[in-house]
């Protein structure tokens, strides 16, 4: 897949990285020099030097034949900018930063079909974390709609030893939530289960819950009353 970025911060860089990993060919886009060669030294990417608004860097760097783009830019501002180049040259993938709310729906109408909010992912993530101690990692999906979350399963949980067909059928189980992954051991592969999957202690479990069922999927789980 090519992919073009557009800014390397420190987000924009990490991101490449990932990419190149993955065996993408990355693009990326800046105004500085000596990030640009930090790209194509260290991350093994393609830099092109110059502003990732101008049509004619846009150009040089491929953005008709782009699968995807990410904006990573300074500001949204120029984030909106990028997003409406790209959709007019016909990326079909585009993915931006938003720092301010108030760019949501504009990037929306440009053309972005993913919009990562990075303080409110960053404030939501601490808040949940402080909240619920007991939920290892959480991931957000369609602006926040759908969460996924990472929870443990201590020897006195009150889904340990029962079936996942005996969870999903528990009155006081979440309307609306799915256990849609399992691992049984911390170094097993995560697995997706089925009805006559037994839950077991030490084991982690995948849920895909709504973000105000939360609570009552931790306070289920766990057994409290």
């Amino acid at each position: 897949m090519y992919v073009l970025i557009g800014g390397a911060g420190l987000v924009g860089l990490t991101l490449a990285q990932k990419l190149v990993e993955l065996g993408h060919t990355i693009a990326v886009i800046d105004i500085d020099p000596t990030a640009c060669r930090y790209v194509r030294e260290q991350v093994g990417a393609m830099a092109f030097e110059g502003s990732a608004v101008s049509t004619e860097v846009l150009l040089e760097a491929g953005i008709r034949k782009a699968d995807s783009l990410a904006s990573v830019l300074r500001s949204d501002a120029l984030n909106l900018a990028m997003v409406t180049l790209a959709k007019h040259y016909g990326v079909s993938h585009i993915l931006t930063r938003m720092r301010h709310p108030d760019f949501a729906e504009p990037l929306r109408i440009a053309g972005a079909n993913h919009i990562v909010s990075t303080v409110e992912l960053a404030v939501s993530t601490m808040v949940n974390a402080i909240e619920y101690p007991q939920v290892k990692s959480m991931m957000h999906f369609e602006q926040g709609q759908i969460e996924v979350l990472k929870l443990s399963i201590p020897n006195s949980c009150y889904v340990a030893n029962r079936s996942v067909a005996e969870i999903a059928q528990d009155s006081q189980f979440p309307s609306g939530s799915l256990i849609i992954g399992y691992q049984p051991h911390p170094h097993d592969d995560l697995m997706i289960p089925n009805g006559s999957t037994v839950i077991k202690p030490g084991s982690t479990l995948l849920i895909v819950t709504k973000p105000g069922s939360l609570h009552q999927v931790i306070n289920f789980i766990e057994g409290c009353k």
